[in-house]
């Protein structure tokens, strides 16, 4: 193809970085942020979100600057900045819309604007387009041509990384839709999947994840009745997953950026068309309620072995949304940590992958690094960090109390272990 573009990326976070080393191995690149402190630290080699290794980004020849005239010299442009919920649970395009802005006024023609983030269906050209063209005063599908390709990145993960997973592309005519598909046929070795409208595309990314919320709530469902049955819900997964057809998902917290905001995206449109749905919001009441129910366990078996809730002490192993990443968007453990509180118990966090900073800053919690975690009556085994994986296959660990409480929400610590340490072990 006759094409020589020069790729932007606005947004250098876990989705927008990883896109911006891929590009910049082909093409010219722009890797544009807001975040003046983010800037810089990328020009030293620092990657926070450790979505790209230190030689990557050292090799990677990217242009970062937070400027509108240096994203004048792009011709494609890839938005990939987040899109939250916010406390009522309703999308929140702030970011995306300021982003536009900035792409707006960097705008010339023949460029090509392709999002990333996730949106409702109808939101690229809808509430998007509009902004591009008053920012840049030229018209969409005329003077410059806009796609959408969602994002698929899954923070932490290592093998299912951005050059390996097949990517869904789509644009406003079979004209950007090529050029579309040559920028990210050119990076993408799994390969591109053109879809058959901007919005068929933004309507696959909420789906993906809305089905695995879904799948997800059916199990923290599934573990509330089994637990009233005294059954043992991993062991029953283990059982029911020797049948061909049946899909392993497990039960557990439900947080991040992804699972659990993109389902509010859809049902917010559904809802605004005059439908409302059902399934989606029952699942999503299921799996928000899941670290307060972690808590209220954990405190009744506290209860049983006639330890004082008041003024005790529990200790909870993870912070972030998923393990080995640093990733605190959303997480859920904090509705453990809430719940604990609630009652009076005296609650220290340790998470290596976190930042101290980022968990105070955003809520108010403070890390406790493993080595100076004080005796604890229960220990609450939130995020299956690789750390935390080996913790649990040795012997007893120091900051906790003989005859305790021990849940292990990701069932990652051996059974009989945790038993012959003489401690309650609770499974979800």
């Amino acid at each position: 193809m006759n094409y020589t573009p020069v790729i932007s990326v606005i947004g250098l976070g876990y989705v927008g970085l990883p896109v911006a080393v891929a590009m910049a191995k082909k093409f010219s690149t722009i890797g544009f942020d807001i975040n003046k402190k983010r800037i810089q630290e990328l020009k030293e080699g620092i990657d926070f979100t450790k979505e790209v290794t230190d030689e990557e980004l050292a090799s990677a020849k990217i242009t970062y600057t937070d400027s509108i005239e240096d994203l004048k010299k792009a011709n494609f442009h890839i938005v990939a900045v987040p899109t939250p919920v916010n406390e009522v649970k309703q999308p929140d395009l702030t970011i995306l819309l300021k982003a536009s802005e900035s792409v707006g006024r960097a705008l010339k023609k023949g460029d090509i604007v392709v999002y990333e983030s996730t949106v409702y269906p109808g939101a690229t050209e809808e509430d998007c387009i509009p902004i591009l063209e008053r920012e840049s005063g030229l018209k969409a599908g005329q003077d410059f041509k806009v796609g959408y390709s969602p994002e698929r990145i899954n923070p932490g993960d290592k093998e299912h990384t951005f050059t390996k997973i097949k990517k869904v592309i789509s644009a406003q005519d079979q004209e950007s839709l090529e050029k579309v598909q040559f920028v990210y046929g050119s990076v993408v070795d799994a390969g591109v999947y053109p879809a058959e409208s901007i919005k068929v595309a933004e309507a696959a990314k909420v789906i993906e994840n809305t089905q695995r919320d879904l799948n997800i709530s059916l199990m923290n469902e599934l573990s509330v009745i089994f637990e009233r049955m005294n059954i043992d819900t991993l062991n029953v997964i283990k059982a029911a997953s020797t049948k061909w057809n049946f899909l392993p998902f497990t039960p557990g917290l439900v947080g991040g950026h992804c699972i659990g905001v993109d389902p509010y995206y859809l049902t917010y449109k559904a809802e605004k068309l005059g439908y409302q749905p059902e399934v989606i919001l029952a699942g999503r009441r299921i799996n928000d309620s899941m670290g307060r129910r972690v808590a209220e366990r954990t405190i009744k078996a506290m209860i049983k072995k006639g330890i004082s809730i008041l003024g005790s002490k529990v200790t909870v192993l993870g912070l972030t949304f998923k393990e080995n990443c640093p990733d605190l968007r959303n997480t859920r453990v904090v509705d453990i940590v809430d719940a604990l509180s609630d009652y009076g118990v005296e609650v220290q966090i340790c998470d290596p992958e976190a930042s101290p900073e980022e968990a105070m800053e955003e809520y108010n919690v403070k890390l406790t690094p493993i080595e100076k975690l004080e005796a604890s009556d229960a220990l609450v085994v939130a995020v299956a960090h690789k750390a935390f994986v080996e913790l649990g296959s040795g012997q007893q660990p120091s900051f906790l109390k003989n005859d305790s409480v021990v849940f292990d929400v990701k069932g990652i610590w051996s059974q009989e272990n945790v038993i012959n340490w003489g401690m309650t072990l609770l499974r979800m």
